[in-house]
């Protein structure tokens, strides 16, 4: 939970009302990382607090079960966008966040990225080479060979495009990006 010591009650509802705008612009953003609302709002939370907290103290602080904050907090780990950590004295797993946003938006979109150009790589290079063989076999029929090598073509023309993908995959992970599109500073 969140202490005011030393506000008053104008000072604290304009802190929680600037920082609800935020959680839920959060929480309503987080589709693009394929998460749920409620997901987004338990890390736009969690942003706020001062320190690592507990799956039961962030299940109190947003009603929510304990079966939804452990399956919320997983998925925000998953995406490494809050890291467990220890807390001396502490028998509970504790979780922060990852404060890093351009550290979370290179390991969500690498990760995601990286697997769908390599199951999209294999599919090309396996109907690449039916589609060659398919040629040979038939090379002697102009019908065949003309769709066969428009479709090589097409095929050929997609593993380019995600060899380059997997360049800019290599970039965001080296931090390289960064020397082509610096971090703007505080």
């Amino acid at each position: 939970m969140t202490t005011y010591d030393g506000l008053n009650e104008e000072q604290i509802k304009v802190i929680e009302k600037s920082r609800q705008r935020v959680v839920d612009s959060i929480g309503t953003n987080m589709d693009l990382y394929g998460v749920t609302m409620s997901i987004g709002h338990l890390y736009g939370n969690m942003y706020f607090h001062d320190g690592p907290v507990t799956l039961d103290q962030m299940g109190q602080e947003m009603g929510m079960s304990k079966t939804s904050m452990s399956t919320g907090m997983r998925t925000l780990v998953d995406l490494k966008m809050i890291n467990k950590v220890w807390g001396k004295g502490s028998r509970k797993d504790l979780y922060e966040v990852e404060r890093d946003w351009h550290q979370n938006f290179t390991d969500y979109f690498s990760i995601k990225w990286r697997k769908s150009m390599e199951m999209n790589i294999n599919s090309l290079h396996k109907s690449l080479a039916e589609i060659k063989k398919l040629r040979e076999e038939y090379s002697d029929q102009d019908a065949v060979v003309a769709h066969v090598d428009m479709d090589i073509e097409k095929m050929n023309h997609a593993v380019h495009y995600y060899r380059w993908l997997g360049h800019f995959i290599d970039a965001l992970e080296t931090g390289k990006i960064y020397d082509w599109i610096p971090k703007v500073e505080e």
